[in-house]
């Protein structure tokens, strides 16, 4: 497993009943795709429900982070160096962000203690690259779909965390695509009107 016993590598995803991280035609304006803003309502309306409050806290206690290009941009081919990720001046991380991609880019220094490097070898360089800077803090795998189910079928995810959305999205990307024959040990469950909360512990592909 991708883990040690001071860390742990970690996966926080908000997902709907039939399985969807994100809706169809993910663009700019709508990156989570058409309705997909509706999974994580919870974070907003029900942000103070013990349960939520707890959660949106441990979401970004990590010392780094890994997420895929598409999680920082909806722009594809070479950068466009004036685009900085959707989050404004002060993105939520507050640590190291390792960006998977193909093409390279020099790091970006954000206010609060973000940066992002841009990683063009693979999962396991950019994995590795964050257990470096995250030192025995844990190291979270943001999303999106694509980049978390590498991990998971790379055996490299010791704590899947799914926050469930009451709700069908129908079409869009789905979570556990190509993934193989993971164990899942539920270890902890919690809710709130608009969130299941559940705690797995993975086990690597089988066969």
């Amino acid at each position: 497993m991708g883990g040690t016993d001071m860390s742990k590598v970690t996966c926080d995803i908000g997902i709907s009943v039939d399985g969807f991280v994100a809706g169809p035609n993910q663009r700019v304006d709508e990156p989570i795709g058409d309705r997909g803003e509706l999974l994580h309502r919870w974070m907003f309306d029900e942000a103070e429900a013990k349960a939520n409050a707890e959660v949106i806290e441990s979401i970004v206690d990590a010392g780094a982070f890994v997420m895929g290009r598409n999680m920082f941009t909806a722009g594809r081919g070479e950068w466009d160096l004036d685009w900085n990720g959707y989050w404004g001046e002060e993105p939520p991380y507050h640590a190291p962000v390792f960006v998977l991609t193909h093409y390279p880019r020099e790091p970006v220094p954000m206010k609060g203690g973000t940066t992002f490097h841009f990683v063009t070898e693979g999962i396991e360089a950019a994995l590795a690259r964050a257990r470096e800077a995250a030192g025995d803090r844990n190291v979270s795998i943001c999303g999106g779909a694509h980049t978390v189910n590498q991990y998971l079928a790379a055996g490299l995810i010791d704590e899947l965390r799914l926050h469930i959305a009451p709700m069908v999205l129908g079409d869009g990307v789905r979570l556990f695509e190509g993934v193989g024959d993971i164990g899942l040990e539920q270890t902890a469950v919690s809710h709130s009107g608009l969130v299941t909360h559940i705690t797995y512990q993975v086990s690597a592909p089988r066969g």
